[in-house]
């Protein structure tokens, strides 16, 4: 991999800022997750006000995205009964979270990484996620 594409962990302390201000903004009390492209934690944030299961959904959502390079919010259907995905939640060693929140984050065309944000209602999640990478959805 090109070392310019690879996600630092300064990308991943601006991303966790730029999501917490979106969340903040709102008046949110979030966690925010950023895992590097093996999986791995890379920075990790609780807003004190935050409910505590917000940490693990965070980054249950980062690792989601990250896994089917996909956002969350776009998951949720495929988990329902009949979906092409409806077992794959307890099928893993790890756990998946389809709840949206969830984004993965490509530079150069290669998924890099991925990052998630709990607190929030779904919706609100996934769009302090895509405002921290600057994108709409």
């Amino acid at each position: 991999m090109n070392v310019h594409v690879a996600l630092t962990a300064a990308d991943a302390e601006q991303l966790i800022v730029a999501a917490r201000m979106a969340a903040d903004a709102a008046g949110v009390a979030v966690s925010v997750t950023v895992v590097d492209a093996g999986g791995h934690l890379l920075a990790f944030r609780r807003d004190e006000r935050a409910v505590l299961i917000s940490g693990e959904t965070s980054t249950r959502k980062a690792y989601t995205a990250l896994q089917l390079d996909c956002a969350t919010a776009d998951l949720v259907e495929a988990v329902q009964p009949g979906g092409v995905f409806h077992t794959l939640p307890t099928g893993l060693d790890r756990p998946l979270l389809f709840i949206a929140g969830g984004v993965p984050i490509r530079r150069e065309g290669r998924l890099v990484g991925a990052l998630g944000v709990g607190g929030g209602a779904p919706g609100q999640d996934h769009a302090f996620a895509t405002a921290a990478l600057g994108t709409r959805g």
